[in-house]
């Protein structure tokens, strides 16, 4: 029996999404599809808005033993949807980020490879405004600042030659299931969403049994946010040229007269340029702690740079740690 596509008003809604976010008709399209209801959504979605222009892939990180078999369900459904599909699998090794951080992290180095390889020059993912509620909520509870709540960010560059992009954040869990269920198709369902030890699931759980925290208002503050906090990257970027200079291999900062959040910002540029300057590899990291050293004038080290405080901050790459006996 074949897929019902979805209304023409929903995917002609979808077309106006993902195009205000690529800036244009992205051409080919690769999506990440899961094998759950939100995913498969938008494999609907994006197959009937760009017929014969798009892939899709799945990631199996072996973790459940069911996801082998979701993969292969995922590429029956994109078969007939005639779409490419993909299954990427990867090894999840233990980490500080804890099982669904270093498995995330394995997933979009994953996505990134297959966008490569395949010269997709851009990747959708199925992160709604559920989604952008309760990751909020889950910010909020570990005392996040500014850029930590501006939450999911709906565009983000991934290299050259390849932007992530969010095109249902402003689509409900429930708008995303009822195109599913209509299209007679019976999603996947990963029993981690229902274990309340992580942090997602509690904030789900929360917002349902609190409805006065509305997931259409906590989205909208989110993207308030955000415009402040590129806003203050703006500045930031502007304000670099006349404080920030390199000398002899150490970088000195001169933070005098300028607010805090802006202190921030180019204390995190300064580390960013050192480690790339030296062939490190980027790493976002907490800098709270050494900004406020440095504005004790005291010395510090974070993520392989040293700095010390003062008048004028200066900074260099950390010596190699002697290995211990």
């Amino acid at each position: 029996m074949p897929l019902l596509a979805p209304p023409a008003p929903l995917v002609a809604r979808f077309r106006r999404d993902c195009e205000a976010l690529a800036g244009k008709p992205p051409g080919r399209l690769g999506v990440a599809v899961s094998g759950g209801p939100d995913s498969l959504a938008l494999l609907l979605l994006a197959s009937a808005a760009y017929p014969g222009a798009v892939e899709a892939a799945t990631v199996d990180h072996g973790l459940r033993a069911a996801s082998a078999d979701e993969a292969l369900m995922v590429r029956d459904i994109s078969a007939q949807l005639g779409c490419p599909h993909a299954t990427l699998k990867v090894a999840v090794a233990p980490g500080g980020a804890g099982l669904q951080g270093e498995a995330r992290y394995a997933r979009y180095a994953a996505l990134r490879d297959w966008c490569v390889e395949r010269a997709l020059p851009f990747l959708a993912t199925a992160h709604h405004q559920d989604d952008q509620a309760e990751t909020v909520l889950m910010r909020l509870q570990r005392g996040a600042g500014l850029s930590g709540l501006s939450a999911i960010r709906p565009v983000r560059a991934e290299g050259p030659g390849l932007t992530l992009i969010r095109p249902l954040l402003g689509w409900t869990r429930a708008e995303l299931g009822a195109i599913v269920a209509e299209a007679g198709l019976v999603a996947a369902e990963d029993p981690s969403n229902r274990d309340t030890r992580f942090d997602r699931v509690a904030m789900r759980a929360f917002l349902a049994e609190t409805p006065a925290f509305q997931p259409a208002r906590l989205a909208r503050s989110a993207a308030a946010l955000r415009e402040a906090d590129d806003a203050l990257d703006w500045m930031a970027d502007r304000l670099a040229e006349a404080h920030i200079r390199a000398e002899d291999g150490a970088w000195r900062i001169d933070p005098a007269g300028l607010p805090r959040a802006l202190r921030r910002r180019l204390l995190a540029r300064a580390i960013a340029a050192i480690r790339e300057a030296n062939g490190l590899s980027p790493l976002d990291c907490d800098i709270e702690g050494l900004l406020a050293t440095l504005e004790e004038g005291g010395s510090g080290t974070r993520a392989g740079v040293m700095a010390r405080g003062g008048s004028v901050w200066r900074l260099r790459l950390a010596p190699p740690r002697r290995p211990t006996r």
